[in-house]
């Protein structure tokens, strides 16, 4: 049944259970019935936090098929119990809600006693008899409010930039957590400042003062958001509160550039420590290491205002801080020109860093240096069909940063970095609703690389507890490729030729630019320089894919095609997945994703994607987990992990590198069986069921 545009749900087969969907983010999530249940729609007032739809159910026992962390509530909604993996709680009579962080938020809502009973697979919630149980879900997707328009005057930017903290749900410490920050409303370019008057922005008594200049304005953006700040031309740049305190900026755009990128961390960063007194008092790893560097008190400043919060927080010297941050996710480098303003609003939904470009041309020729090597030793043949180059006309190569990935918005085809354009953000917020099964297509126009195909076949919709519609098709027309692209699908996966003139197809060649529109939400072109057939794929409604800047050998196509191909299945956004694959080929610096690289395929089993790296202890009797999370679209930065170690009982910040743990061989053994997962043994990219006991 349907409870809202975005949420709905059904029953299980048999009855057994009840399935969430988000329709928008293409995400779904099953709570198991030991009985058949029937939902019956009721309404979302029941519940205390916004929520997208609700239904009723009876039932004695619900089983989570995944652990997710959960968070109970008293009817006065303070938080009670939170379990977890191997979790065992018993709860007496009562009025209980339970937050349940899957890959769409879930709550429920039901009179105890009840018990939480978990092992390192599944975690059920058992009444003593049976229940009414409310059942309310959000979808993470976040649109925009409105829309600005302003004009290229550096005081109208201004003044659109200072809207964005409208967007905040909270200006409390939460609002560090991803679903409490809003995505800023619209910028367009017009003849004359328009800001909505349902835009209201957030009293905080912060203002941020820089020269009116479009450099100061687009770097400022994500720390104007974050402190729900106005920002005004003053002579110096500076951050200044309504009770006096002031905080310089620097002095050159350079020095303020840097400045805001460490404020913006800094206080990022103690608001994820504050925020363990408030509404989610969990055991957080990072408060555990930084609170006695520190002094200061994090239960008093969580009552405090904003601006009392900040002047505590830059009372703390960045370096003390500094070495226990988070990576951050994204850094962006963003042109000088009007029209980038158009692009901040969602680089800023994702807290990115924004930059103004410092980058070095690259000729077509280094660009493809690294090629020749692998091609004389291997033997294999190139993708590229003809000598007619679709290669990018220029090149660019940004200043290397520290983030987790980088973007760059302006001319040329970036190296090391994404290629982002406004369209394709556009086009994510136009996605159709789709609750049925995920789309995906291959296509291999060429027999001599089936190797690929065969390899994506098997893993594309390997996971049982997701529906995967795959089609795989060879050797197409022009007129059956052009129906393709043009029929809707979540991603398609080519593997063939294309060259200047388009893709390559059995009786001719394909230039996207000659199609009205396209129905592809992503893809992955595996051919010689396919860069502009991805751009043109973006122009005409896709959002975001994965292409190449030059000729890329067939051997070493193949081993990142298979690499991107399962990182995709097991839940990786673009970005995070093409990060990963480029070290398994060295012609992986070939390879780049345009448009909106956060866009995931599928979810993640653990909400969470994660790497992890594999040693052996000195002693050789235990072995070292190192685990790198990825941020995702919806577990964003400020989000948590918690590893499942038997021996761990905390949380951590996600996003980068998590403290190592050691285990024994028959726990990890046990930990690969839990979910399929990236590996690297002994520098080598694996996955967790494949590695068998005799390897390790």
């Amino acid at each position: 049944m349907s409870a809202h545009v975005y949420i709905t749900y059904r029953e299980l087969d048999g009855g057994t259970g009840l399935e969430i969907t988000d329709a928008i983010e293409r995400r779904r999530y099953s709570l198991l019935s030991k009985t058949p249940v029937t939902p019956t729609g009721i309404d979302t007032d029941e519940f205390a936090f916004p929520i997208d739809g609700a239904v009723s159910i009876r039932t004695e026992r619900l089983t989570l098929p995944t652990v997710v962390p959960v968070y109970v509530r008293d009817a006065a909604g303070e938080m009670i119990a939170e379990a977890e993996h191997f979790a065992d709680a018993v709860l007496p009579e009562g009025e209980y809600s339970l937050e349940l962080c899957a890959p769409m938020k879930i709550y429920l809502r039901a009179r105890g006693p009840l018990t939480l009973a978990g092992d390192a697979q599944q975690l059920h919630i058992e009444f003593d008899e049976p229940t009414e149980v409310l059942v309310g879900a959000r979808s993470h997707h976040k649109h925009p409010a409105g829309t600005v328009t302003t004009t290229e005057d550096p005081r109208d930017l201004m003044a659109a930039v200072s809207t964005f903290g409208s967007a905040l749900k909270t200006t409390t410490p939460e609002r560090s957590y991803p679903t409490l920050r809003g995505h800023p409303p619209l910028v367009e370019l017009g003849d004359e400042l328009h800001i909505p008057e349902d835009l209201v922005h957030p009293d905080t008594g912060v203002t941020i003062e820089v020269p009116p200049e479009t450099g100061y304005i687009f770097c400022a953006a994500p720390l104007v958001y974050y402190l729900g700040a106005d920002l005004v031309p003053g002579f110096d740049a500076r951050l200044v509160t309504e009770e006096g305190f002031t905080f310089p900026l620097g002095d050159t755009p350079r020095e303020f550039e840097n400045t805001v990128e460490a404020v913006l961390k800094h206080v990022f960063f103690l608001d994820c420590i504050t925020r363990t007194e408030g509404l989610y008092k969990l055991n957080l790893h990072e408060r555990h290491e930084i609170e006695e560097r520190v002094s200061l008190d994090f239960a008093a400043l969580y009552d405090q205002p904003l601006t009392a919060q900040l002047e505590a927080y830059l009372s703390v010297p960045f370096e003390t801080v500094e070495p226990f941050l988070p990576e951050w996710k994204l850094t962006s480098h963003v042109s000088l020109s009007p029209t980038s303003v158009e692009t901040l609003p969602f680089l800023v939904d994702d807290l990115a860093v924004v930059r103004t470009p410092q980058a070095e041309q690259v000729a077509h020729a280094d660009a493809q240096m690294a090629l020749v090597d692998e091609f004389l030793r291997d033997g294999s043949f190139m993708r590229s069909a003809s000598s007619a180059s679709a290669a990018p006309t220029s090149y660019v190569k940004p200043q290397a940063v520290t983030s987790l990935e980088q973007a760059w918005v302006g001319d040329g085809a970036p190296l090391g970095a994404s290629k982002t354009t406004t369209q394709a953000f556009h086009n994510h917020l136009a996605r159709e609703l789709s609750d049925g099964d995920i789309d995906i297509t291959v296509v291999c126009n060429d027999p001599q690389m089936d190797e690929e195909r065969d390899i994506v076949d098997r893993v594309y919709g390997s996971r049982s507890e997701l529906l995967f519609d795959v089609s795989i098709k060879h050797d197409l027309t022009t007129a059956e490729l052009a129906d393709v692209l043009t029929s809707q699908t979540e991603f398609l996966h080519y593997i063939g030729h294309i060259d200047a003139e388009g893709f390559e197809c059995v009786d001719g060649k394909l230039d996207v630019s000659t199609l009205d529109d396209v129905g592809v939400d992503a893809f992955f072109l595996n051919a010689c320089s396919s860069y502009d057939q991805g751009m043109a794929l973006i122009e005409k409604g896709a959002i975001g894919g994965i292409v190449t800047l030059s000729d890329v050998i067939n051997s070493g196509a193949v081993r990142i095609g298979g690499t991107v191909a399962r990182l995709l299945n097991g839940g990786f956004p673009l970005s995070s997945a093409l990060k990963v694959a480029k070290g398994e080929s060295i012609v992986g610096g070939q390879y780049a994703v345009i448009g909106d690289g956060g866009l995931a395929v599928a979810q993640a089993d653990s909400g969470t994607p994660l790497l992890w790296e594999i040693t052996r202890t000195a002693g050789g009797e235990t072995y070292e987990i190192n685990m790198q999370t990825f941020p995702t679209a919806d577990r964003g930065l400020g989000s948590l992990v918690v590893p499942y170690i038997q021996t761990n009982n905390e949380y951590f910040l996600s996003a980068g590198d998590i403290e190592p743990f050691e285990v024994a061989r028959d726990e990890l053994l046990q930990l690969f069986v839990l979910e399929d997962f990236p590996v690297r043994i002994d520098g080598q990219l694996r996955w967790s069921s494949d590695v068998t006991h005799n390897e390790l």
